[in-house]
C-alpha cells in the first residue's frame, strides 16, 4: 500500500525503485479493541539512483487480516537520528 500510494502521489514509479531492495520494520503494534491491533512500520524504498524514500505507515489489523483499515502514508522528509 505504501508504494501505491508513492506511485499515486506521483512521487516514483515502477522503473524508478529497486523492489528487493525495499524493507519494512514494524515500529510498534498495541492492541486498540475486539482483536485489532494498531501497526507502525517504517518503509524504506531504494531508488535506481541510490537514494532512498523513507515512508511511515499505520494501520489496524488482525490475526486474520493484515489490514483492517485503510493505511496512512506518510513521507519523511529528513531523517534526524542514529540509524
Amino acid at each position: 500500500m505504501a508504494f501505491a500510494t508513492l506511485k499515486n502521489a506521483g512521487l516514483t514509479d515502477n522503473d524508478r525503485l529497486l523492489f528487493e531492495k525495499t524493507s519494512a520494520t514494524r515500529l510498534a503494534s498495541e492492541p486498540i479493541k475486539g482483536g485489532l491491533f494498531r501497526q507502525v512500520h517504517r518503509v524504506t524504498f531504494t531508488e535506481r539512483t541510490g537514494g532512498t524514500i523513507e515512508v511511515i505507515t499505520v494501520n489496524d489489523a488482525s490475526a486474520d487480516e493484515c489490514s483492517m483499515s485503510g493505511v496512512d502514508v506518510y513521507v519523511i522528509s529528513k531523517h534526524l537520528g542514529p540509524n
